[in-house]
């Protein structure tokens, strides 16, 4: 069988997953802290037909060899962390990083997630919690009778509200927010909702204060978007599609082929 339907195969699977994986880029664009992915390929095995250095004649080699290749297939889709533009919302429970750094949630069975995600809100106990009502640890409770509007984040993580119960005149501090780096952030297994768990890869979470030993600062009433560049997501796609269609082209040339071949008459 001819080595090029198989190899022209692998190249319309590679691309395939390619565009499947810019699809998941343009979906998410407008959701917040969402980091995108990349395709990473790799060639497959090759069948040596001739060693490099082999004897030509008593005192030569050849100087090359000959290889084929079969082909490519997906090695990786690596997140890329890079930095999202910040946008201000004006709500006082949305919390952006500027720099390096996860929040922690708690998740319902106990177990800790982290996220980008800051769009926060308060729960009827007056805890700090995601959409999806998972804890932001360290716990960040509000005190009874606090006013929502003056809730304020400091770029250190400070959080404080004013109660004018307690001191008509003042804020008080509620608590401070930590982060969390990792020393392979890509080695981190998206679990959706816009949550990270650690992983052998992405090893153990490092707590910091936000803005000092290489942690992010915080911002206050700002949430981080995405770092999906719509138009260059647009040109891998157009390049995905081209390399699809070469690869198909090389199968149907292969088909002509072996029609020519077993057409031939004596």
């Amino acid at each position: 069988m001819v080595r090029s339907l198989w190899t022209g195969a692998s190249g319309m699977i590679g691309q395939q997953a390619q565009v499947d994986t810019i699809s998941n880029n343009l979906a998410n664009v407008n959701n917040h802290g969402f980091k995108k992915q990349r395709v990473e390929f790799q060639d497959l095995i090759y069948q040596t037909l001739r060693v490099a250095g082999t004897p030509a004649t008593e005192n030569t080699v050849t100087p090359v060899g000959e290889q084929m290749g079969h082909g490519t297939r997906v090695s990786a889709t690596q997140r890329v962390f890079s930095q999202g533009s910040l946008q201000q919302t004006d709500v006082p429970t949305d919390i952006a990083i500027a720099g390096d750094g996860f929040f922690r949630v708690q998740m319902f069975d106990g177990s800790w997630a982290y996220t980008r995600n800051g769009a926060f809100a308060v729960d009827s106990d007056g805890r700090m919690v995601t959409s999806n009502g998972y804890w932001l640890l360290p716990d960040i409770l509000m005190p009874e009778g606090f006013l929502p509007d003056s809730i304020a984040v400091s770029q250190d993580g400070r959080v404080t509200v004013r109660v004018p119960d307690i001191d008509p005149n003042d804020s008080i501090e509620v608590g401070r927010i930590e982060l969390y780096r990792f020393p392979n952030p890509v080695g981190l297994m998206a679990a959706g909702d816009n949550l990270f768990r650690v992983s052998a890869a992405s090893g153990d979470p490092i707590p910091g204060v936000p803005g000092f030993e290489g942690m992010g600062t915080l911002r206050g009433k700002f949430l981080e978007m995405s770092n999906v560049a719509v138009v260059q997501e647009m040109v891998n796609l157009i390049v995905a599609q081209r390399a699809y269609e070469f690869n198909s082209r090389t199968i149907q040339t292969s088909d002509s082929m072996l029609g020519t071949a077993t057409a031939l008459r004596r």
